[in-house]
């Protein structure tokens, strides 16, 4: 396979200096990695794909490109495409704020990084007895999402509502005794049939 030395060198290039960029604070050089490092995903590849040939269509005759690098080149693009446009949103919006697009650190993540061991291991030991006291998210009945009011609860609500009965016919005709238990061997509606049988 012949492959470009130009082009792994371009590669080269930008994939070392979108690593760079990114490593920045300021989140326009962020994005600009960013687009860096998508360009450079979409040469190498280009430069796995090998000698360009015919279009990979069935039945064509010579040598055809490989389309498995052509459908990851153009999934490559979409993915670049999306998280762009959120940089692009998140750059914006810090701008908007604070007139500056630069991540500072943030205070608790200044007083995590401070803790020494001893510390670490007291806040371990307190959250694990916290965990064995709590069975569940909602502790008492007072934090309870949902409460269900009946009528003897508050004095405005009216608990009157119809209430479905089984028919007496119906439930007997349901289940397999109710022959058995009617006096009569079966229901008071059914009449005998010509012949004087029932059915």
């Amino acid at each position: 396979m012949d492959v470009s030395l130009t082009l792994i060198v371009i590669m080269a290039v930008l994939f070392a200096s979108g690593v760079y960029a990114m490593m920045e604070r300021s989140l326009t050089r962020v994005l600009i990695g960013f687009l860096l490092l998508g360009n450079a995903t979409n040469l190498l590849l280009l430069i796995v794909m090998g000698v360009p040939g015919a279009a990979p269509f069935y039945g064509e005759k010579g040598a055809v490109s490989d389309p498995l690098p052509q459908a990851l080149t153009l999934t490559a693009i979409v993915i670049t495409f999306a998280v762009s446009a959120f940089l692009l949103a998140l750059i914006y919006r810090s701008w908007q704020l604070g007139q500056a697009d630069t991540v500072e650190d943030d205070l608790g993540d200044i007083a995590v990084r401070e803790r020494t061991d001893a510390e670490e291991d007291l806040i371990d030991d307190e959250s694990s007895l916290e965990d064995e006291e709590a069975t569940t998210d909602f502790v008492g009945v007072s934090t309870a999402p949902i409460t269900v009011l009946n009528m003897r609860d508050h004095p405005s609500i009216v608990d009157d509502a119809p209430v479905d009965v089984p028919d007496a016919r119906d439930a007997a005709s349901r289940h397999p005794d109710a022959r058995a238990a009617e006096p009569d061997g079966g229901p008071a509606d059914e009449k005998p049939d010509e012949k004087g049988e029932q059915p």
